[in-house]
This record gives C-alpha cells, sequence and structure tokens, in this order.
C-alpha cells in the first residue's frame, strides 16, 4: 500500500488566488469592527462558523448575493497598512501549504478610492507584495485584472498600467468577474496591449458557462491560461486542442462546488481534465468565502478524484509550469517536488 505523504509539503505554485477573498476570516472581522463596518449576516455567520456561505452563482440572483459579500468584505480594506497586513498572511498561508510561488490577482480599481488613486493603490499593493515576499520566502507577484461588468475602455486603461508596472512584479493581465455579462472580443484590444507588454493572457472562462467561454478566451484574448476553464470537459474537440496547446488551466474546485457550478467534490471533472492530458494548475480562488486554501485543493483530488501522490507531483509540477516563476524558482520547485515524492 502507497504511503500517503503531507500535501502541505508538496512543493507547488498557486495562479489563482483573488486579493480581498485570500484574507483571513479573523482579520475581516477584527477590520471590519476597526472601521465599524456591518456585515452581511451571511458572511459574519459564516466567518464565525467556520462554514461557507451557501452560494449559488449558477443563476444571475445568485451571482449578485456572491459579489455583495465579496464587495461588504473588500469594503474594509481602507488603508496602507490593511492591504500590507492581507499581502503577508495571505503568504504566510500559502507557505504553510507548500506554495513556493504566489501570483495573486486584483483589480486595482477597486481600491483606488480609499487609496488615492488607480497608481498610489497599485504601488501599495506591488511593495507589500514584494515585503511579503521577501519575509516569507514565496516567490510572489501580480496578475492584474480587468472587471468584465465595466466598459472595455477601463481595461484597456489598467492593461497599460499592468505593463507599465511589469517589472515591479505584474506579470499577467486577467478578465474576472460574471463570465455572463460582456463578450471577451470586447475586450481584445486591453489583451492586445497586456500581451505586447510582455504580459502573460489569463482571463476567466468555462466556470459559470460552457466550453464557448474558453474558445473565446482562446480565440479573441489569446490566452496563455484560463482562470477555471473547467467546462471545457464537455467538449472533447476543446480538451484536444487545450492539450495540444498546453492551456493551463487554473481549477478550483471547492469553488467550483460553493458556487453551484457542481453539485458535489467528485462531480469535477478534475480526473476528465488530467487524463486528456490538459495542464492544470489548482487553486483556492476565495479562501475568505470558500472556506479552503491550496492544499485543500489537493486533498480533493486525492479523497474523491483516486488521485494517487505520484499522480498529485505531476498537478504540482503543472501548476509550476503554468506560472510566471523564473527559471531559478522553477528549477528549485521541480527539484522539491521530486524530493517529496522520493521521500
Amino acid at each position: 500500500m502507497e504511503r500517503v505523504r503531507d500535501v502541505s509539503e508538496l512543493p507547488k505554485a498557486h495562479l489563482h488566488l483573488h486579493f480581498t477573498g485570500s484574507m483571513r476570516s479573523a482579520t475581516l472581522l477584527e477590520l471590519a469592527d476597526k472601521y465599524g463596518v456591518r456585515l452581511p449576516e451571511a458572511l459574519t455567520d459564516a466567518l464565525v462558523s467556520g462554514e461557507p456561505p451557501r452560494l449559488r452563482a449558477t443563476d444571475e440572483r445568485g451571482w449578485f448575493r456572491f459579489q455583495r459579500l465579496y464587495d461588504a468584505a473588500r469594503s474594509c480594506l481602507r488603508e496602507p497598512e490593511d492591504i500590507q497586513r492581507l499581502v503577508r498572511e495571505a503568504a504566510e498561508e500559502d507557505a504553510k501549504d507548500g506554495s513556493g510561488w504566489l501570483e495573486i490577482q486584483v483589480d486595482p480599481t477597486s481600491y483606488a478610492p480609499r487609496l488615492g488613486g488607480l497608481i498610489p493603490a497599485l504601488e501599495i499593493i506591488l511593495d507589500a507584495v514584494e515585503t511579503a515576499g521577501r519575509e516569507t520566502g514565496i516567490g510572489m507577484r501580480v496578475l492584474v485584472a480587468a472587471n468584465r461588468m465595466k466598459h472595455p475602455l477601463d481595461a484597456r486603461t489598467l492593461a497599460r498600467l499592468a505593463v507599465r508596472y511589469a517589472d515591479r512584479g505584474v506579470v499577467g493581465f486577467g478578465l474576472s468577474n460574471d463570465e455572463r455579462r460582456g463578450m471577451a472580443r470586447d475586450f481584445d484590444r486591453a489583451f492586445a496591449i497586456a500581451r505586447e507588454g510582455g504580459l502573460l493572457s489569463a482571463p476567466h472562462g468555462g466556470e459559470l458557462t460552457g466550453p464557448a467561454s474558453v474558445r473565446d478566451c482562446l480565440d479573441d484574448l489569446y490566452a496563455s491560461r484560463i482562470g477555471h476553464g473547467v467546462r471545457a470537459a464537455e467538449d472533447p474537440r476543446l480538451l484536444k486542442r487545450l492539450a495540444d496547446r498546453q492551456i493551463t488551466c487554473e481549477v478550483c474546485p471547492a469553488s467550483n462546488v460553493a458556487l453551484g457550478v457542481y453539485e458535489k467534490p467528485e462531480d469535477v471533472p478534475l480526473r476528465k481534465l488530467f487524463e486528456a492530458g490538459v495542464p492544470l494548475a489548482l487553486g483556492a480562488d476565495d479562501p475568505l468565502l470558500f472556506g479552503s486554501r491550496l492544499a485543500a485543493q489537493y486533498e480533493i483530488a486525492r479523497e474523491h478524484h483516486a488521485f494517487t501522490d505520484a499522480e498529485l507531483a505531476e498537478l504540482a509540477r503543472q501548476s509550476v509550469r503554468g506560472s510566471a516563476a523564473p527559471e531559478d524558482v522553477r528549477v528549485k520547485l521541480l527539484a522539491g517536488i521530486d524530493d517529496w515524492l522520493a521521500a
């Protein structure tokens, strides 16, 4: 019988973690108290109980409710020290889970009004990321994400800003929020700006809508990674295309279940994607709302999809290969994965 190794000791990269959603529950409760913010009851109940709030984002009302909880949490981040604390704690949590490389995703527009504007907000975030990386030993970078609920011109502004800070820690450009709203092609110019500036293209797709949204990300935004992408499992030709081009899908199993994309952990098509040869990078998405961090996603693969330790090690390798980590970091992480498996 194979010895079961500790997945929190497996070196890995974390490529799908949203900024506000990375917050610790206790931190949110402290900040809400500090600023006199009355959090929605569904959120406080979940934070106190440790159980994620009951969400079903597969319909418009459910997504609106999810977004309301997220916005309430974000409203508690008001000062540079709050940003610094969030980033440091996110890095500490990832380090505990075996992550050696973290790409945290943020739309700085959301924080700009309280932090002195768009440029100061991004600079505060990037400074916090640099400091947290140095203090925790994790390689940490930023993926700037546009909001598909806003005008495409806003996305172009963000893309130009992201490129301007490519030498300060921005490695990619994303597109988040409800993928049922706003066509991917409306944002093609923003993504062209980002790609021309050397940033990787990592839009969300294939979560709340089907395979067509993944194809749109590939055809219109020239995605090099797909945020989520699980619904590609419904289209064999799309699976082959992702596998042939080695497009990494950032799969977030706990999030998929919490948002009602799939009923149960075993329904997430992890095994189907993996066996089709699609590179995967497991991610926690929004631990604040979904109740589990990075190592727990590997536990889901083990417990609900019968992934062996050798297969978990391959998942970790795929996360590293799909990352923007420099070569020396990749070599170190890949060697650590081999050591974990050989132990």
